[in-house]
């Protein structure tokens, strides 16, 4: 198999693919990616993001809701698994403990019915691809985990798949021995010359073996580029906060190629108009620690852990927590100066700022009501409709008096991710949901809470809250904006 450098074509396409569960969930939700011949592809994710359901759907074993998976051009979506020139790799290696290491390979060849000597010679070449030629009668019994791992490769590849799948194939192995197989599989790939697509949680074998990086959270991709891309230039905060140690600050553009986060103000090299909020990811190894005096950030230092290569020190100013990864060591209690050249800050524009939802109005006691999942907020009509007046008897009439059909109405309330609180008794707030992200910013948490309604809520909040989480949101009544929806 010689491997084709510098082809731009298109080995395969997904396009808009959704993956629909009967409840209704969507695993993967309108996916979509383009992978030449010849590349190594990692998917990579936190639990539950989506990408293993994305490469069983490549493989064949499950078929998706909608879109289309084209192979050389051709639809191959309906396509079952066994006609696929696609193999895959799992990280359980599923192989037979009764089998020698001979047959284990051979396996899908004697299916196949070929000829005894193209089997022979066929894993063969195979095992010396994988070095372990002379293995052949071995027991798999007798086989370190890194040695059964190659064996899973070799009997995939012994039938000369156009791709490789590989989900996960490294996670049972420790650490020292799958550091070890990165590197040979990343070696493997180049002499094989075949597509590979990986999935892992991993980020440090994402950015070791990659020739291109999906990331994904929540069933979307986040973004696609070489492992340099995704480190250097995260489209936004989740990719900066999983791939590797991340600073992340709110703040803003002062002027030109100006910005202030932490109470000083930096040139960068982002050209983001001024008064425009950003977040700012500053990586562990660009802070720069110097003296009190000198540093553009002033702060105490509060940790310092040694980590074999370097320090992790943890400096507080004012109520920002800076983590700064150095050579030199410090003393806890010192206070120090922080620096950051240009080029090691990267400017994102902020996030969602403000929580938005549609809701019904409703009338009890003369008074209006929004309803909001499990609560209410009151509403002045009054003030959202010009000339509107409430009666004695709580009926809303226009300027010209004609009765207004409230039921009709629909309001759009705001609030901004500071403004909510959070709450563990989830009969307290108005709303219910689950934690299914957060971002640590410096001087606070930055929350996606997933209400029962299927919506997602930004919350900022200095408490740290753990992942999966069921809580309440509380909405005070005066940081409510309302608007009526036209």
């Amino acid at each position: 198999m010689e491997r084709k450098t510098g082809s731009n074509e298109n080995i395969i396409e997904l396009k808009s693919i959704t993956k629909r569960f009967e409840d209704g969930f969507a695993a993967v939700d309108n996916f979509n990616l383009e992978v030449k011949r010849g590349e190594f592809v990692t998917f990579l994710g936190p639990s539950g993001c989506g990408k293993t359901t994305t490469l069983r759907m490549i493989a064949g074993f499950d078929i998706p809701t909608e879109g289309q998976i084209l192979l050389n051009g051709e639809d191959i979506s309906k396509m079952p698994a066994y006609e696929r020139p696609i193999n895959t790799v799992f990280q359980r290696y599923a192989l037979f403990p009764h089998l020698n290491i001979f047959d284990n390979i051979a396996f899908g060849l004697k299916l196949k019915k070929l000829p005894k000597a193209e089997i022979q010679r066929k894993v063969k070449r195979v095992l010396e691809m994988v070095d372990l030629e002379g293995f052949e009668t071995r027991k798999v019994s007798t086989l370190s985990g890194g040695q059964q791992q190659r064996i899973a490769i070799a009997r995939a590849l012994v039938n000369e798949p156009e791709i490789l799948l590989l989900d996960e194939p490294l996670g049972a192995l420790d650490l020292k021995m799958r550091k070890e197989m990165q590197l040979e599989l990343k070696s493997m790939h180049e002499k094989l010359g075949i597509t590979f697509i990986y999935v892992t949680h991993d980020q440090e074998e994402a950015l070791t073996m990659s020739d291109k990086i999906v990331v994904m959270s929540e069933g979307k991709m986040q973004q696609i580029g070489t492992p340099e891309d995704i480190y250097n230039e995260p489209k936004n905060a989740f990719v900066a906060d999983f791939i590797g140690e991340s600073n992340i600050f709110n703040g803003i553009m002062t002027d030109k190629l100006k910005v202030r986060f932490c109470g000083a103000e930096f040139e960068c090299l982002d050209d983001v108009p001024k008064g425009t909020h950003i977040d700012a990811v500053v990586r562990p190894e660009d802070v720069i620690v110097t003296t009190e005096a000198e540093g553009a950030i002033k702060g105490e230092v509060t940790s310092v852990v040694f980590k074999g290569v370097h320090y992790e020190i943890t400096v507080v100013s004012g109520k920002n927590e800076i983590v700064i990864q150095s050579t030199k060591s410090a003393e806890v209690g010192n206070r120090v100066g922080l620096d950051i050249e240009p080029d090691g800050i990267h400017i994102m524009l902020a996030e969602q700022t403000v929580n938005k939802m549609e809701s019904a109005v409703v009338y009890d006691k003369n008074q209006y009501y929004l309803e909001i999942m499990d609560g209410t907020i009151p509403c002045d009509l009054t003030k959202l409709i010009p000339g509107a007046k409430l009666s004695e008897d709580g009926r809303l009439s226009d300027a010209h008096g004609d009765e207004i059909d409230t039921d009709a109405l629909k309001v759009i309330l705001a609030v901004k991710p500071e403004d909510i609180k959070m709450s563990d008794d989830v009969e307290e707030g108005q709303i219910a949901g689950q934690i299914i992200n957060l971002i640590y910013k410096g001087d606070h948490y930055s929350y996606v809470v997933r209400t029962d309604m299927d919506e997602d809520f930004i919350v900022d909040d200095e408490y740290l809250w753990n992942m999966d989480d069921r809580i309440s949101l509380i909405i005070p009544e005066d940081k409510a904006e309302l608007s009526l929806k036209k």
